[in-house]
């Protein structure tokens, strides 16, 4: 199916679009391929006096016969343009792609990349900086429910399996990318008392923007794919500011009794801030029912 076909097709069912003057909360639910799911989503700004700079997308749509369910976090950095320009476009930019149903791994590597393209060729209205991101696709079909996972950056997502923390995303830190990084010519500091970061500016290995370190940097996301089965209890998506503080086991833990979406992703955020964490913090629950 050619994109344009693919978006004229899609029919939106937005339960909830939101952004980043916070604190926010919400939530919402959908059936797929049988299976209540439910999702809750809360933001809290960190200490820093710039603007909030994250940004969530939760969201259900309907591609042909397939029913969608669309949920990321864009963390930003030096400003918050390019985690707003994110929510806007990425998810459009993944649907547009003519193989994103029979081939979903390889439309989110490439409508990343256009993404990515299209933030360094508005450099002069969405400025120097740049954004992490964790986008989870629920794709249902007549038969099953299947989960893709992309990021790029220390934003994380972790799925609960039996009450088992499982880590779909990678943390991209600069040690773990520092021959690629020095082959094209950039370097990673190691300062004492500081984290590791690319020419000596940035923690993470790959994001979207930063346009004056993007040839040291990859914005090609990490892709991976599940099966959502009767094992699997719920999703969690979160911003750096809450794993800074908070293991992924912990964090499961911490929410294995909560019924509700929306009050999971706020004690979540109230954990992460009682633990002293200063970074925004952003949080979605998706939970899954028979």
């Amino acid at each position: 199916m050619a994109g344009k076909e693919i978006l004229h097709k899609v029919k939106d069912k937005v339960k909830d679009v939101f952004s980043s003057s916070g604190p926010e909360t919400g939530k919402g639910k959908t059936k797929l391929s049988g299976k209540v799911v439910k999702h809750g989503y809360h933001l809290v700004k960190g200490k820093s006096n710039h603007p909030m700079e994250d940004y969530l997308v939760a969201e259900y749509r309907q591609v042909g016969e397939h029913d969608l369910g669309l949920f990321a976090i864009f963390d930003g950095h030096l400003g918050h343009t390019v985690s707003d320009f994110l929510r806007s476009h990425l998810f459009n930019n993944i649907l547009s792609e003519p193989e994103f149903l029979s081939d979903p791994e390889t439309a989110i590597q490439n409508a990343y990349q256009l993404t990515d393209q299209k933030i360094l060729e508005n450099t002069a209205e969405l400025g120097r900086g740049g954004s992490t991101a964790v986008t989870a696709i629920l794709i249902g079909s007549d038969k099953s429910v299947k989960l893709v996972v992309a990021n790029v950056g220390d934003s994380r997502a972790v799925i609960s399996k039996n009450g088992v923390a499982e880590q779909l995303s990678v943390d991209h830190e600069p040690n773990m990318e520092r021959q690629t990084i020095e082959q094209k010519g950039g370097f990673v500091s190691n300062l004492p008392g500081d984290v590791p970061r690319v020419d000596g500016q940035l923690a993470v290995a790959r994001a979207f923007g930063d346009r004056s370190l993007k040839k040291h940097l990859s914005s090609e996301p990490h892709v991976i794919e599940e099966t959502i089965d009767e094992n699997t209890d719920f999703l969690i998506l979160a911003s750096d500011g809450l794993w800074k503080v908070m293991s992924n086991q912990e964090a499961v833990d911490e929410i294995k009794d909560c019924k509700d979406a929306q009050a999971a992703a706020k004690h979540l955020t109230e954990q992460a801030v009682n633990r002293k964490s200063k970074d925004d913090i952003s949080v979605i629950v998706v939970k899954f029912l028979c």
